[in-house]
């Protein structure tokens, strides 16, 4: 027992000084079963590569520059569709969270696009915009959209209303108490929303690029299904799992953090 509670303290320590030692921990048991089932001669190496195989096949890709460039071609795609999305998202989120008219006009209609999936518009996309930057950019705009508004709004309906009367009643104009009232008190919803938005992007991107893409790390699991090459659609797999998870967990997650401690929503 004690010597499991020193374990216990010297790796809680270790974690506190080199954070990445808590991220790599829980996936050695993942690669130890895998590598486990893959060398057993269960199923065909073919059908079911062991991670040295996949490792193998993540330097040569490298070394060849494809898997550099299709990284960064669905790097791109997303940054300029989430940048469309969050360009409109804060602002007609912002008008729908402080405007009772344009939230009794705007609302049913949010509501009733979001039910209909982003991966649904595809079929008409197709016929209007073709195989192409235009669709993937579509799809990606309205899957971040919808969890920037409705979260914006949240965050601007949560600001009492009070702060914005004694801000008016200190001589603050609309436009001031927009700024330093009503955005600083929804701030952390905004984050949120954009944190859940970039996820559900990061996700439509690949699922489109799979359909309609002719680069991108979707397009290479989907070339590879073509090919029988399981053990690229796998390194695909670890790749944008590995990617979303330093992207959401060191940079949204921290930030999302700090804006709630900001503004006091949270004391540690």
């Amino acid at each position: 027992m004690n010597i499991a509670l020193k374990f216990w303290s010297g790796y809680v320590r270790a974690t506190h000084r080199w954070p990445i030692i808590a991220t790599i921990v829980p996936f050695i048991p993942v690669v130890a079963i895998w590598s486990i089932v893959a060398n057993s001669g269960m199923f065909p190496r073919a059908f079911f590569p062991a991670p040295v195989d996949v490792m193998r096949s993540f330097i040569s890709l490298t070394y060849k520059g494809i898997l550099p460039d299709y990284l960064q071609d669905s790097l791109i795609r997303l940054l300029f569709g989430a940048t469309i999305g969050v360009a409109l998202g804060i602002p007609l989120g912002i008008l729908i969270g402080s405007s009772r008219l344009a939230h009794r006009i705007c609302w049913p209609v949010l509501l009733f696009f979001q039910a209909i999936g982003d991966i649904a518009w595809l079929p008409i996309l197709l016929i209007w915009f073709g195989f192409g930057l235009t669709t993937m950019t579509f799809v990606i705009v309205y899957t971040v959209l919808f969890p920037i508004v409705l979260s914006t709004v949240l965050g601007v309906q949560s600001v009492h209303r009070d702060l914005a009367r004694a801000a008016q009643s200190l001589g603050a104009s609309p436009i001031r108490v927009l700024w330093e009232v009503t955005l600083p008190g929804a701030l952390p919803n905004i984050i949120t929303g954009l944190r859940n938005g970039l996820g559900y992007g990061w996700r439509a991107l690949i699922a489109v690029e799979i359909i309609v893409g002719t680069s991108g790390i979707g397009f290479m699991m989907f070339d590879a299904r073509r090919a029988g090459s399981t053990v690229e659609i796998l390194l695909g797999m670890i790749v944008l799992g590995t990617l979303w998870y330093i992207v959401d967990a060191w940079i949204l997650a921290p930030i999302e953090r700090a804006t709630g401690q900001r503004w006091g929503l949270v004391t540690s």
